[in-house]
């Protein structure tokens, strides 16, 4: 999916990847007790998407207060500038540093008001795990499935994570093979060639959309 055009299924697996990116990146907590990385990993995507669907579909909290929580835990919890600065990709180079500035908080911005409500009509799907493999020492994917409702099949879901001393972070989703970062990379340098090879252009794409999605709210 891409957040600029219309494909159903494209659209359904980015809106999915999205929310299981803020059900893990959310929350910081030391993961439990484990033996191996592999068992920390799956402890980690577990105890985060379980208190998630907790603590973040509660659709008596006010749109206006939900921005607010996911843009700090979007802030806190989110590598913003270094996965922005990869999803602009060899663009990055040629972007004035006021450009620059401007497209990162955009991109906090869309990402923020892309999926406040998406977790509001979340219905708390349950997800299994399936299993964990390490990459190395510090890095992981945990496979896992989000089962819908109605006998529909279960969607796969497959979660990066990266250990840096104590603390454990989701670098990336990928959705029925569809990676989250992937697209948005794809998505803007699309963006970008379609207006001219510019930056700017992604730049007025950016601001054009995030006006739309908050006026859709208000």
């Amino acid at each position: 999916m891409t957040l600029f055009s219309s494909t159903g299924r494209r659209r359904f697996l980015l809106g999915l990847s999205g929310i299981a990116v803020f059900l893990t990146l959310t929350f910081q907590i030391p993961p439990a007790q484990a033996s191996t990385f592999e068992d920390e990993a799956r402890d980690f995507v577990s105890k985060l998407a379980d208190k998630a669907i907790r603590d973040l579909t509660d659709k008596t909290v006010p749109r206006s207060k939900r921005i607010m929580r996911f843009r700090e835990f979007f802030n806190t919890h989110f590598a913003v500038s270094g996965i922005g600065k990869w999803i602009l990709g060899r663009h990055w180079r040629k972007a004035s540093e006021v450009e620059r500035e401007e497209y990162l908080s955009l991109f906090e911005d869309l990402m923020v008001v892309s999926y406040v409500d998406r977790f509001a009509a979340y219905a708390g799907e349950p997800l299994k795990i399936i299993k964990t493999l390490a990459v190395d020492d510090t890095n992981a994917t945990v496979f896992s499935e989000i089962h819908q409702n109605e006998g529909a099949p279960p969607v796969r879901v497959n979660w990066r994570v990266a250990r840096k001393d104590a603390m454990y972070k989701i670098v990336d989703v990928v959705v029925e093979g569809t990676s989250m970062s992937n697209t948005l990379r794809s998505d803007f340098g699309s963006i970008i060639r379609q207006r001219g090879n510019k930056v700017s252009g992604l730049i007025e794409a950016l601001r054009e959309k995030t006006a739309t999605l908050r006026a859709k709210g208000s």
